[in-house]
């Protein structure tokens, strides 16, 4: 019995043994598949350590197992080089213009994409680039383009500068009694905002091929058109005032130098003419002489002097055409050459005679001076002529002046020197009137001027011998 029990034990024990052997046996086996499959798996990710992993692109470019260096010898074949060959056509009616993408310092950010995507999955683990080299994933990475913009913006400029063309206006001239009238020429200009917007549009994320653009070119019409000009056809009004035997030399060659300078004027429906805009500023150069002007109460010599009867002629032949002043100064004392009212007073820099066509239709402004006088004429449309205009003048107060006399102790006894003459003042009113198949059929007030008095001044000497 007791042999027996020792018999089972030895068999329990060989039994054991056994197991143990085969499960060491067994984890043996295992151990060395696991380590097999690492080793494996360590040498496939390995081939991945300086490649870029399976799966990635730029720009739909497949980049899979390339190196660095390979990459960006593939990306800047596909789209540096590329871009360096191509170029931009904006198309004009008449012309294109090309620009080489060379000259606009075209760059993609190669080195800076391809970094990203080698790094791409560089920083898991064993299994997880395993899985991720085994089973790859679609990356896409995308290229950040730029270029200079300034190069665009003068190639741009330079094509602005090619179309755009100023209109000019159609020309009327009277010689020999007659108008003549040149055309007028259309002008050009680019669309320059649009078309600098539709290339930037383009450009933005790159250029992979030739672009075209189409350019907006509109005509601009010229504001004063033969058409127009056709309408004047006849004199509306003309006022004259005789310059000879009030004037020196140089007074009389200041009317004429700014006489031409209005001569030829047209004013389309709504223009308003500026005096000294037009004759522009008195000066030696422009060909003025010194004359003699009325500078505050007292007649001096002034350079331009004569010219406010220019002005003074043109305001009567405006006022008898119906047209409206919108800006006009009396003197300040009376002037010979037009009754009182009547006159309109210009400075350069500080006192301008305006007016504005208030008619349907454009005037011709015609100024000649012959035989010591200056004449204005004013022609328009001959339906305006159905209506006559008459400019009378009522001078509804007068205002008399004195005279101081002041003893001067300088002055030699008995002599006597008139430091200010004196003035008679005057408040005159100033009427259109409107005649209607000669009837009187409307009185307009024009204005309503005070020509204030001016006290006269005199010295009396009383210095003995």
């Amino acid at each position: 019995m007791q042999m027996t029990r020792k018999k089972k034990r030895a068999r329990a024990r060989a039994k054991k043994k056994a197991i143990i052997m085969i499960l060491s046996v067994f984890m043996l086996i295992l151990l060395g598949s696991g380590s097999a499959a690492i080793a494996y798996g360590y040498s496939y990710v390995k081939h991945y350590n300086n490649l870029i992993f399976p799966g990635v692109k730029v720009e739909n470019v497949d980049i899979s197992g390339k190196s660095v260096q390979d990459a960006k010898a593939i990306l800047q074949k596909s789209f540096n080089d590329k871009v360096l060959m191509s170029k931009l056509t904006v198309k004009t009616p008449g012309k294109d213009y090309t620009l080489g993408f060379d000259k606009v310092d075209p760059k993609y950010d190669i080195d800076k994409v391809v970094n990203e995507a080698f790094t791409y999955g560089k920083d898991l683990n064993l299994y997880k680039k395993y899985k991720l080299i085994k089973n790859p994933e679609n990356k896409a990475f995308s290229l950040q383009f730029a270029y200079n913009k300034d190069a665009v913006q003068k190639f741009v400029d330079g094509i602005e500068k090619d179309i755009n063309k100023n209109p000019q206006d159609a020309k009327i001239t009277r010689n020999n009694g007659a108008f003549n009238i040149t055309s007028e020429t259309v002008g050009k200009k680019l669309n320059k905002e649009k078309l600098m917007e539709d290339i930037l549009s383009k450009m933005e994320y790159g250029i992979k091929e030739d672009l075209q653009v189409s350019a907006e070119v509109q005509d601009v019409k010229a504001r004063i058109t033969k058409s127009s000009l056709a309408s004047i056809d006849g004199l509306i009004s003309t006022f004259s005032t005789h310059y000879s035997g009030i004037s020196s030399a140089e007074r009389a060659n200041n009317i004429v130098v700014s006489t031409k300078s209005i001569d030829g004027t047209v004013l389309m429906p709504g223009d308003v003419f500026s005096f000294n805009g037009t004759v522009g500023e008195r000066t030696v150069a422009r060909g003025y002489q010194a004359g003699p002007v009325i500078i505050g109460n007292k007649v001096e010599s002034g350079l331009g002097g004569g010219i406010c009867q220019v002005s003074s002629t043109l305001y009567n032949a405006v006022l008898m055409s119906n047209m409206r002043s919108v800006e006009r100064v009396h003197h300040t004392l009376p002037s010979s050459y037009v009754q009182l009212g009547r006159d309109a007073t210009v400075d350069w820099g500080n006192i301008d005679y305006k007016f504005k066509n208030t008619l349907n239709f454009p005037v011709y402004i015609q100024g000649t001076t012959s035989g010591g006088n200056v004449t204005f004429n004013i022609y328009s449309n001959q339906s305006l002529t159905k209506n006559r205009y008459a400019i009378t003048n009522d001078v509804y107060s007068t205002v008399e002046s004195t005279t101081k006399t002041v003893e001067d102790p300088k002055l030699p006894q008995g002599s006597e020197e008139v430091v200010q003459k004196a003035y008679t003042g005057y408040k005159v009113k100033v009427y259109r009137n409107i005649y209607e198949n000669e009837t009187l059929v409307k009185q307009e007030l024009v204005s309503d001027d005070f020509y204030r008095p001016v006290e006269g001044l005199v010295k009396v000497g009383t210095k003995k011998n």
